[in-house]
């Protein structure tokens, strides 16, 4: 006789109401929604040069440069290359790739040529952007065109003429189309792509700042500190896509340095402060964290690595009226990171 054993499925609610996911939406429409609303409000300050952006002013160029790549012959479905540091026109290639119905692949600026020569001819890249410092690494990239947001050498295209062209980019975008291809070695091996789809970066981003208790705690008159690298997906998720959604200020910083670090959370008021242990540290071994005013920080959320009991001690001191969290370092397959306060 056959025994036939029934599995019981235990499902553990929240009392909270469900967050609403628009999954239908793709990922742009979905982070500029109410742009009416909000496309005045400040959306990105480069920190290099003062400049700031308006929401309409970002939305705007993405679509220009959403209709450049097509112009350049960048076809829905096909790969971008991004090889940047933190400023604006990053986050105009990645929204105008997702503008296209194309997929964006961002790599490290400091690898090697023939690091980024594996990921460009692995992930397809028809078109690469970068900065005209890094031309020596990607000069023999072959069957690639290459765009450049600075000066621009002979026979190649600068960033403006991506912008230039008035003409119609719209293509008919399913949920489940990749719109990013993060590389990560996961625990062992070489990089491999990652394909993220919209729906599934929407739902991420869903989950850490929409609903009646949002993980992340953005609002629209937050400022949010981008040091950590927009090519890690830590960065791009959880600190450039969810303040989009939120109508936050994203204050983007293309590197490191302690003293331009403190100065600009004292200028701008900056209250999000998503850093990593050794710029923790960095802060916390400032003999000149005094000359700031650092009390406009809200929170402030170490990701990567957990901090040790001494430095948590340390940063309470420092910053009593910050709520104070750790991030589980996230993986490119599930980049949903929770945040955790203490």
């Amino acid at each position: 006789m056959a025994v036939v054993e029934r599995r019981r499925e235990l499902i553990f609610r929240s009392k909270l109401p469900d967050i609403y996911i628009p999954k239908h939406l793709p990922l742009h429409t979905y982070c500029f929604e109410n742009l009416p609303e909000y496309g005045a409000r400040p959306c990105l300050i480069n920190a290099p040069t003062g400049d700031v952006y308006s929401y309409e002013e970002v939305e705007s160029t993405a679509r220009k440069v959403a209709r450049g790549l097509k112009k350049e012959g960048v076809e829905q479905g096909q790969v971008i290359m991004i090889l940047l540091p933190n400023c604006p026109e990053f986050v105009f290639s990645f929204l105008g790739a997702s503008h296209r119905g194309a997929m964006a692949t961002a790599a490290n600026p400091f690898f090697t040529p023939a690091e980024i020569a594996k990921q460009a001819h692995a992930s397809n890249a028809k078109l690469l952007i970068t900065q005209a410092s890094y031309y020596d690494k990607v000069k023999d990239l072959r069957h690639i065109k290459l765009v450049f947001v600075d000066s621009c050498p002979p026979q190649h295209l600068h960033f403006s003429q991506l912008c230039e062209d008035n003409g119609d980019a719209d293509v008919d975008i399913k949920p489940d189309d990749v719109v990013a291809l993060p590389y990560s070695s996961g625990t062992t091996g070489l990089p491999k792509g990652v394909m993220l789809s919209h729906k599934g970066l929407v739902t991420s981003i869903a989950q850490q700042v929409d609903g009646d208790n949002p993980n992340l705690y953005y609002h629209c008159h937050d400022t949010i500190l981008c040091v950590l690298p927009l090519f890690h997906i830590y960065s791009l998720n959880s600190v450039l896509l969810c303040g989009l959604r939120a109508k936050a200020t994203i204050l983007l910083m293309p590197k490191f340095d302690i003293n331009s670090l403190l100065a600009l959370i004292h200028k701008h008021k900056v209250t999000i402060a998503p850093v990593v242990p050794p710029i923790v540290l960095a802060i916390s071994k400032s003999p000149d964290l005094h000359k700031y005013d650092l009390s406009s920080i809200r929170v402030l959320k170490s990701g990567g690595a957990p901090l040790g009991k001494e430095l948590e001690d340390t940063l309470r001191a420092k910053f009593p009226n910050a709520k104070l969290g750790q991030v589980p370092l996230p993986s490119p397959s599930f980049s949903s990171p929770t945040s955790q306060f203490f």
